[in-house]
């Protein structure tokens, strides 16, 4: 009889790795995300193709190196180990660490944070006082300055790229995330990934889930609803976040734009016009 079991699916393919480990040991990482419910954690790398190696908490296992796992020798005390799904994983916030370290790169790693915080699995300052509380781990400081850098409003990877662009590469104020927008009479206009408030322009990013017919009549829609407000836009898509001179072009020119139409939103619902 044939087995319906795959290690295409990731679930499994950390299942099956986890066997490798004894009971001193743990999933760790982006794998012990997956299994607290964080599904932007895919196990595969930022090309979304590339399978990324099974992480493994296990500071004293003997087990034979293998290409689909990566140990992290350092010591795992049983409070930061939890069983989900029947697999022996680290808790959420040793998992983010652990994940924050590997990425090795700060905004990837702001990445993480956000995603972890999209899931609800943990919150910016709960991450921030574990992490303060292992400043001689190895890595600690990239964590840190990731997490100042964390923003619990993105909703996907590519949102938190394109926001980092927004901060870093052109310099702009942190922009507001996923807020609800409407017209000075009330009506519901739309939810830009992101927002600057002071200079009237919406960031969107159009990913490959807003390629089917449908979904590109309600952008289209949305983006003339908020321009008719006097609301600038940026679009980035996918490629565009490997090129941050060139979305950081992209802002300016709106910003050049930006503010020749009268103030027509608000971010409170029951403002009105004035007579």
């Amino acid at each position: 009889m044939r087995s319906n079991l795959t290690d295409e699916r990731v679930e499994q393919r950390i299942l099956e790795q986890s066997m490798r480990i004894s009971a001193t040991g743990a999933v760790t990482g982006w794998a012990a995300l997956r299994l607290h419910g964080g599904n932007f954690f895919d196990g595969l790398a930022r090309d979304g193709k590339t399978r990324l190696p099974v992480p493994i908490a296990a500071a004293s296992d003997r087990f034979e190196a293998h290409p689909d796992i990566v140990r992290i020798r350092e010591p795992l005390v049983p409070a930061e180990v939890v069983v989900r799904h029947g697999v022996r994983c680290t808790i959420v916030a040793r998992a983010v660490f652990d994940e924050m370290r590997r990425v090795g790169e700060v905004r990837e790693a702001v990445v993480v944070m956000d995603m972890a915080a999209a899931a609800d699995l943990i919150s910016i300052p709960s991450m921030q006082a574990y992490a303060a509380a292992r400043s001689g781990r190895k890595g600690t400081r990239l964590v840190l300055a990731a997490l100042d850098l964390a923003d619990g409003g993105s909703r996907s990877p590519a949102e938190t790229r394109f926001r980092l662009i927004w901060e870093l590469d052109a310099g702009w104020p942190r922009p507001l995330t996923n807020r609800w927008i409407f017209d000075l009479d009330g009506r519901f206009l739309g939810v830009p990934d992101l927002l600057d408030p002071d200079l009237g322009i919406v960031g969107e990013y159009d990913g490959a889930d807003h390629r089917g017919i449908a979904r590109h009549r309600r952008d289209v829609r949305r983006e003339d609803a908020f321009r008719r407000a006097g609301l600038e836009y940026v679009e980035v898509v996918g490629s565009d976040l490997h090129d941050p001179p060139l979305v950081v072009e992209r802002m300016e020119a709106a910003r050049a734009r930006a503010g020749r139409m009268p103030r027509g939103w608000s971010l409170d619902r029951r403002e009105r016009r004035r007579e």
